[in-house]
């Protein structure tokens, strides 16, 4: 079945603003006008970010609804298709991020724009071991676009948590997949928009 709805979820110290985002969604505002688009700011606070985005997609249909996840968005993206049944597109996902980003507690810059920070409080880490999904149910569900050469995630873990999933697993890359157009086509057919 077609994708009719399509969320992106940015990274830690990412936002709308970052160069996937905006690719993706021109993308599919060029090719699928169709598609219902929403890349939402997530909030610092991963409880929070996850109720409003629970809020905002709340009339979507699940069946036809996918979800594109970086890094901390790849996590949060889990989460929500285990949650509702949903397809998700995982972009070197974290997979151990209460772990990975207690050392990140305190005033965080943006990535695109250091004139921007916000603040990740340490209880942001226990919301973030409360969201952990031990197993993914379903691995039909997910594709994964994993780069061996991230400086950020192992890509052992990251293939690891995502047992019997589409994954395309890079030769070299980084974390922020600057190579991003070039899997643009393997996406699209795994949401079923070509």
């Amino acid at each position: 079945m077609p994708t009719t709805h399509l969320l992106y979820l940015h990274g830690f110290r990412s936002s709308p603003a970052s160069n996937k985002a905006r690719l993706m969604a021109a993308t599919v505002a060029s090719r699928h006008p169709d598609v219902s688009w929403w890349c939402p700011a997530l909030a610092a606070s991963p409880k929070l970010a996850m109720e409003e985005v629970l809020q905002g997609i709340a009339h979507w249909p699940h069946s036809s609804m996918a979800v594109v996840g970086s890094s901390l968005g790849g996590f949060y993206a889990t989460w929500l298709a285990e949650r509702l049944g949903c397809k998700a597109v995982l972009l070197n996902p974290a997979v151990h991020p209460a772990r990975d980003l207690a050392a990140a507690v305190g005033d965080n810059a943006l990535w695109h724009d250091p004139a921007q920070s916000f603040r990740f409080d340490p209880a942001f880490v226990d919301e973030l071991l409360a969201q952990e999904v031990a197993c993914i149910s379903r691995p039909e569900r997910y594709f994964a676009v994993i780069a061996r050469g991230d400086e950020v995630l192992d890509w052992r873990e990251m293939t690891g948590h995502y047992p019997g999933a589409a994954i395309k697993l890079l030769p070299a890359g980084d974390h922020a997949l600057s190579d991003f157009e070039q899997h643009l086509a393997d996406i699209l057919g795994f949401l079923a928009l070509v």
